[in-house]
């Protein structure tokens, strides 16, 4: 499954199993009977208060801040323990860096960002963009703090498949059209499991999000502030609730933004999401019916025949690829098509781009403006080297939450459910979701709600037609949430603040820098 933060915050990739909550020390997530006889699944347990002397050399650490490239910011390295069943047991050094209060004005405290994932760098989000992006007002009242979750790009990387070996991967068929070409997909998936426990064999049993969000409860500490300020988006909503249910006394001003909903299975997860980019797809494809240069038909053509003559050009692809003009050799197959146009559906301002790359890829045989979308969407660079996103993301992936599936037979037996929900990426979406079943790693972690009783009001901002976290995610999660207020957007695209609407940017700006949530039921435009 794809999950990923909005391309303005940059991007944080490709998952094959959507986010959940996970189980380790200190919490409880067993999935309980309601009395009457439906399946229920129980809260997260708060951890206790009072911080265990084991922790007390972590809780009481000094960071040796220094330059760190980019004017204006700071870094430093935060250290936590790998296990914290094992205090001991070692040590995992987690990159921090810092833009401090600009003023004018009393500062208000550290302003923690994560821009999801799992398996985007927060560090590079908050040096390109949120240090120098988000309002200027809450700039100047608290210092800009971000960290790479542990696993994740300058906190030690989670490592799987090297550059070439990554571009087989993604070229990869996930609509498999017999026997031999599943059997093709399985061996894939194995070698990119196996690659990650051979080279990520100390990391991989402990990069949690419980683990993450007990890191950030140690950053707060080293930082002075006595409760936690956090702005987080799509994955990193997952992280901030996580937190939360984890310290709700420590919780102060909490944005979840393209919320995800912890209480939910794998497979409901992936096909929840599949129906979310279908809509998604719905709202590109009558814009584009609109215009007298869409490719996928004449003006006028009814969205769903759109979609059809979109499945019928991947077809296409999937037996008779086209050049790129990449130097690397790469044609466009289906797979990466696929990929180019799901990293469009994020939003709404890239669509003119993907109307140009499907243009060329259709009418004129030249691939490269997908494969641009598809490179940037997996963060591959031009030399072919990629970012550790995706090994990141399956690392946390398939140890917060059992596999959707867990052999070939079961993800046929579940296609006609996925093709309901999108008849044009629902095959692909339910093949990508089979990934974590050869994980070198059991998984820790199961369904749970998160209520944090007692935490401060929480605002979770849900977007009405995003394709990555739908709607209805934000809304069980506000209503999980004992202090939860839901603040919608009624619009399309992937997360809302920072993306164009006054309303939710005038909410949120309020809350963080007054503390004042959005009334009850506010919607925005």
């Amino acid at each position: 499954m794809y999950l990923r933060r909005s391309p303005r915050r940059s991007r944080t990739g490709v998952t094959v199993l959507s986010l959940a909550a996970l189980l380790v020390s200190g919490c409880s997530a067993a999935e309980t009977t309601s009395s009457a006889g439906s399946t229920a699944v129980a809260a997260l347990v708060a951890l206790p208060r009072a911080t265990p002397s084991a922790l007390a050399p972590y809780y009481g650490q000094k960071l040796s801040w220094r330059a760190c490239g980019v004017p204006g910011f700071e870094c430093a390295t935060l250290k936590a323990p790998l296990d914290y069943a094992d205090p001991g047991g070692g040590d995992v050094r987690l990159a921090v860096a810092r833009k401090k209060a600009t003023g004018p004005g009393k500062r208000l405290g550290s302003l923690l960002v994560n821009p999801g994932g799992p398996g985007g760098s927060a560090v590079g989000y908050l040096q390109q963009y949120a240090g120098i992006g988000y309002p200027a007002g809450v700039r100047a009242r608290y210092d800009m703090v971000a960290v790479d979750p542990r696993g994740v790009a300058r906190s030690e990387p989670v490592k799987c498949l090297d550059g070439r070996a990554m571009d087989t991967y993604t070229q990869t068929d996930t609509t498999p059209d017999d026997q031999r070409e599943t059997a093709e997909l399985v061996d894939a998936y194995k070698e990119f499991a196996e690659s990650c426990g051979a080279h990520s064999a100390r990391l991989l049993r402990h990069v949690s999000t419980v683990e993450a969000a007990r890191d950030m409860d140690i950053l707060r500490a080293v930082l002075g502030d006595r409760k936690l300020t956090y702005v987080g988006a799509s994955y990193g909503t997952f992280l901030g609730a996580t937190y939360a249910g984890l310290f709700p006394n420590r919780v102060g001003r909490l944005v979840l933004d393209g919320a995800m909903d912890p209480s939910l299975p794998a497979r409901r997860l992936n096909l929840d999401q599949t129906a979310g980019f279908e809509t998604a797809f719905q709202s590109f494809a009558k814009d584009c019916a609109t215009r007298s240069d869409c490719p996928l038909g004449a003006k006028g053509t009814a969205p769903a025949k759109v979609g059809a003559n979109l499945k019928a050009f991947f077809r296409a692809l999937d037996t008779r690829p086209i050049p790129t003009g990449d130097p690397d050799g790469r044609k466009l197959g289906e797979a990466l098509a696929t990929t180019g146009v799901i990293a469009a559906m994020y939003d709404e301002s890239t669509w003119e781009q993907l109307r140009e790359a499907l243009t060329s890829a259709i009418k004129d045989k030249d691939g490269a403006g997908l494969l641009a979308l598809s490179d940037s969407y997996y963060e591959r660079e031009a030399d072919g080297r990629y970012a550790n996103l995706m090994a990141a993301n399956a690392a946390v992936n398939c140890l917060d939450l059992p596999a959707a599936f867990s052999t070939p037979g079961q993800v046929e037996k579940a296609l006609p459910s996925f093709e309901k929900a999108s008849p044009v990426f629902g095959e692909g979406l339910a093949w990508a979701s089979l990934n974590c079943a050869y994980w070198p790693v059991r998984p820790t972690g199961e369904p749970h709600r998160i209520e944090a009783k007692g935490a401060a009001p929480i605002v979770v901002v849900g977007t009405t037609r995003d394709p990555a976290t739908p709607y209805r995610w934000a809304k069980s999660l506000a209503g999980q949430l004992a202090s939860g207020r839901l603040l919608t957007y009624v619009g399309d695209g992937h997360t809302a603040y920072g993306r164009g609407s006054a309303c939710v940017d005038s909410a949120i700006d309020t809350y963080l820098l007054h503390g004042t949530p959005p009334a009850a039921g506010k919607r925005c435009t």
